[in-house]
């Protein structure tokens, strides 16, 4: 119940709330009695963070360039001492209050999600259609709730997620990938309700994003339940051929080719989302990488007399 944690903070550019968060987290956990490293991650930045962050005592590792949020997670998340993690931004956006909250529920789980509320004032108010739709597309396609689909605050086990390295992206779509995988591999994913506070400096997620996560969904679930996708399509034609089957009889006595076409489409569609199905869950569990951190990747850990 006391195992020690690694919290892992991926950061780009953030030396105004850095130094704020490390103070938080350490806060929230003194009284917890566990072990606590703090692994900030400096992704490529042109400010002070890497700076600020040693000052504040964190564990600094810094990519020479931008590589990437999904990147600095997995540079992080390789290097931790602790089979704990913890992952949060470092922009101030989310209360390191909530993370012992989470952590008492990751002893019934695999992974705990800090579940902001789509109502909350700090959210965009033109990100909201977006996301509530992505979050509704997600829930369909692995037949399970999910309250907040890419939330930066979650606990989870590291060896789980260290399984999904090979396919988890570089980018923002980090979160909802290993979400989305774990999600269909059937572990214990748990959420507990956080706010969502205002972030000090400027966003890096751009309106197109949507478009991106859209993408990364349905990819994603390719990966694991392919059959899921391809329903909505063989239902489609199914229906159109239906429907045209009995436009066509009524007219004369024989079937277009259109819809024989339609009940064909249906039928391929079937038959390669069941072959798909068939091999996902032959391969359901993915081997571990020998090491979190690709060969030649450029990663440097700051010191205060460096």
């Amino acid at each position: 119940m006391n195992s020690p944690i690694t919290v892992v903070i991926p950061c780009c550019n953030e030396q105004e709330g850095i130094a704020q968060v490390i103070a938080e987290i350490r806060a929230a956990l003194a009284t917890t009695g566990r072990a606590l490293e703090i692994v900030v991650v400096d992704d490529g930045s042109t400010d002070s963070t890497a700076r600020v962050a040693l000052e504040s005592g964190a564990r600094v590792l810094r990519h020479r360039s931008n590589r990437g949020y999904g990147a600095a997670l997995k540079t992080g998340i390789s290097s931790a001492a602790h089979p704990i993690n913890v992952i949060m931004d470092g922009d101030g956006t989310y209360p390191a209050q909530s993370i012992p909250a989470l952590l008492t529920r990751l002893e019934q789980a695999d992974m705990v999600v800090g579940a902001r509320r789509l109502s909350g004032a700090n959210i965009p108010l033109m990100r909201r259609p977006a996301k509530w739709f992505l979050n509704r597309l997600a829930n369909f396609m692995v037949s399970a709730r999910i309250p907040d689909l890419n939330s930066g605050l979650r606990a989870f086990r590291r060896d789980i997620v260290l399984q999904y390295f090979p396919i988890l992206p570089d980018q923002f779509s980090w979160t909802t990938t290993i979400t989305l995988a774990m999600h269909c591999d059937k572990y214990a994913v748990a959420y507990v309700p956080i706010e969502y506070r205002a972030r000090k400096g400027s966003s890096k997620i751009v309106p197109w994003d949507a478009y991106t996560f859209l993408m990364l969904i349905l990819r994603t679930v390719m990966l694991f339940r392919p059959l899921r996708v391809f329903l909505p399509l063989i239902i489609l034609f199914l229906v159109y051929g239906f429907v045209k089957m009995v436009i066509d009889l009524q007219r004369q006595p024989n079937i277009s080719a259109s819809a024989l076409l339609a009940f064909l489409s249906a039928l391929q569609l079937l038959l390669t989302g069941m072959i798909g199905d068939a091999i996902a869950a032959r391969l359901s569990h993915i081997s571990p990488p020998a090491s979190g951190v690709r060969h030649g990747d450029e990663v440097v850990e700051e010191r205060l007399d460096a």
